[in-house]
């Protein structure tokens, strides 16, 4: 396979009768997706608006390649060293360079496999991107071996919004915990803005203390121009799979993700409005939610992730031991369906025999393929 340079970056191509699809070579960063619904194509995943700039060499390789889904490890800032590890922001597997490994097309779909041997902790991770003929969804497998000890990570999809407020409505399976990042997200001084009220806790999504006295509703985006804001919440334990969902009412299609619970805990909505006016953000970086699934302490780091924290008090696990005879498989599930006019929101998602059915709060129902069981294989 041959790179091709897109907004920007070297990247892979890949494709099925229905998706299309490009991951870059720096860092692994997954975009443009381009999936095809019936008479239409939509394209939900985010790049940066100064993706094919020249850029500040300072400015981190993750920063220059931002783009759609990519996959951290360790997941967040990383600012801390933690025993004699500095880890670049989300990990070398957001920064460095991929290996190609195959690209398999067959009757049973597209197989990508990349590879990463890191440095920092020595080990390999190997990536695998996968689609299926008749389904618009994107099978995401990332195998971390020869590694030991804590580990905080996760996925880190972002999607651009319609402009027009409160363009996508945001739902996810059953919460059992939600807070606002404990610590400033933005600083004034440093030109950088934020508009909830640092460590408040809360248990609804549409209702999230704001700084200013006010509930805020994060259900609903894009909202709250010229802030950045980070919240984190927690899926009770479910049987099948946790899961978050965007729905488009005017583009009348979803974004869904689904994970194991037990793999990737909590999920980290970054949602950057134009808040901050430092480079390369310069004001903007518009109606972009982070939907970030993840098993750390908000975006803090490994150092923050693994040592006592609130939410471990609390009983979330924010990181996860690796061993190196026994690798960690991190499986996860992104794709969109169409849906009628009327739909409302997504209130659940449930595994059928064929695959999902997202159901709304209309009591409409919407039937997806797809294989749920990927979520808990572990075949290598």
């Amino acid at each position: 396979m041959k790179l091709a340079r897109i907004r920007g970056q070297p990247s892979w191509i890949f494709a099925s009768d229905k998706v299309e699809a490009a991951v870059t070579r720096q860092g692994g960063h997954l975009a443009p997706v381009k999936f095809h619904l019936p008479g239409r194509v939509v394209q939900p995943y985010s790049i940066a608006p100064w993706a094919e700039e020249k850029q500040d060499p300072k400015i981190p390789r993750m920063l220059q390649s931002l783009r759609g889904d990519f996959f951290c490890a360790p997941f967040g800032g990383n600012e801390t060293e933690y025993r004699g590890e500095r880890h670049p922001a989300h990990g070398e597997t957001a920064n460095a360079w991929w290996h190609l490994e195959s690209m398999k097309q067959n009757d049973a779909g597209t197989d990508l496999h990349l590879s990463l041997k890191t440095k920092v902790r020595t080990g390999r991770v190997d990536k695998h991107l996968s689609l299926r003929p008749g389904e618009t969804a994107l099978y995401c497998r990332h195998i971390l071996s020869g590694m030991s000890g804590k580990m905080a990570l996760g996925h880190h999809a972002t999607l651009k919004f319609p402009d027009a407020a409160g363009s996508g409505l945001v739902s996810t399976s059953p919460l059992s915990d939600g807070q606002v990042l404990p610590v400033p997200f933005e600083i004034p001084a440093q030109r950088g803005y934020s508009s909830l009220k640092t460590g408040a806790r809360f248990s609804r999504l549409d209702r999230v203390p704001a700084a200013d006295g006010t509930q805020a509703d994060l259900s609903r985006y894009p909202a709250r121009p010229g802030f950045e804001d980070l919240v984190m919440v927690t899926h009770q334990a479910a049987p099948d799979f946790a899961w978050t969902a965007v729905t488009f009412p005017e583009e009348r299609y979803v974004w869904f993700a689904l994970k194991d619970p037990r793999v990737l805990r909590s999920t980290v909505l970054w949602l950057s409005h134009g808040g901050r006016h430092y480079p390369p953000w310069n004001g903007r970086h518009l109606s972009v939610m982070g939907l970030e699934d993840v098993t750390a302490y908000f975006h803090l780091g490994l150092a923050e992730s693994v040592r006592k924290n609130p939410a471990n008090r609390r009983g979330i696990a924010t990181c996860l031991t690796l061993k190196p005879r026994q690798p960690l498989i991190v499986n996860y599930i992104m794709g969109v369906a169409a849906i009628p006019a009327q739909w409302g929101r997504v209130k659940s998602i449930i595994r059928t025999p064929a695959g999902i059915t997202l159901k709304s709060n209309r009591g409409r129902s919407v039937p997806v393929p797809l294989d749920t069981t990927f979520l808990s294989s572990t075949d290598l």
